[in-house]
């Protein structure tokens, strides 16, 4: 019996993949989430063999080293939109086989199997991220200006990144400009627009 914890945001997505997963009889939920910060103590609480991921949540991408330092027993298993493979580029070559990663447009079927698999400790990577992944750029973008643009993102304006980022203000604008600048947007918006497309927040 493959124990399983499902860490989704969309309340719908969530309640459906329990229900399709509990209808496997070799697999039991034993517990849900929604936020990326309750994923550590679900964890731990709950002891699953496989986490199904959603890459959407908040600050996933360092969920996902965060996890994968300190998980001995448990596995996760990502699911990702193809378009948006900055994380799978940054998180495969570190984190499999303990984490596989499959296409938020995968069948019924090759859910199932990918979770069986990465249960099993076999490296699971969906094909059609694979072919996503090999044309995927990789994140020019610093871990602070990642933490800029995404507090940008949420409508925070720079004196309130500031203050979250125990930062001045001006050096938000700096880290502004540079971002702009790496991601080859015109303003603010646009690099926003880019870099989530990409995957890099």
């Amino acid at each position: 019996m493959v124990s399983v914890l499902v860490a989704h945001r969309g309340i719908l997505f969530r309640s459906a993949l329990m229900h399709m997963l509990t209808s496997e009889k070799d697999m039991n939920i034993v517990g849900e989430v929604s936020e990326s910060t309750d994923v550590p103590g679900s964890i731990d609480r709950y002891q699953p063999e496989v986490t199904v991921l959603d890459a959407t949540l908040p600050e996933a991408d360092e969920l996902i080293a965060s996890l994968y330092a300190t998980l001995s027993g448990s596995r996760l298993l990502v699911l990702l939109d193809a378009e948006r493979t900055g994380l799978l580029g940054r998180a495969l070559p570190r984190n499999a086989p303990r984490v596989g990663f499959i296409s938020t447009d995968a069948t019924r079927d090759t859910l199932v199997e990918a979770i069986r698999r990465t249960a099993r400790g076999e490296p699971f990577l969906d094909p059609q991220l694979a072919v996503a992944a090999l044309h995927a750029r990789d994140n020019p973008l610093t871990e602070r200006e990642r933490d800029v643009l995404r507090l940008a993102a949420y409508g925070d304006p720079n004196r309130q990144i500031a203050a979250k980022l125990f930062i001045a203000d001006g050096t938000v604008r700096n880290y502004l400009s540079r971002a702009i600048t790496k991601t080859g947007g015109r303003t603010k918006v646009e690099a926003i627009r880019i870099a989530q497309a990409a995957g890099w927040l």
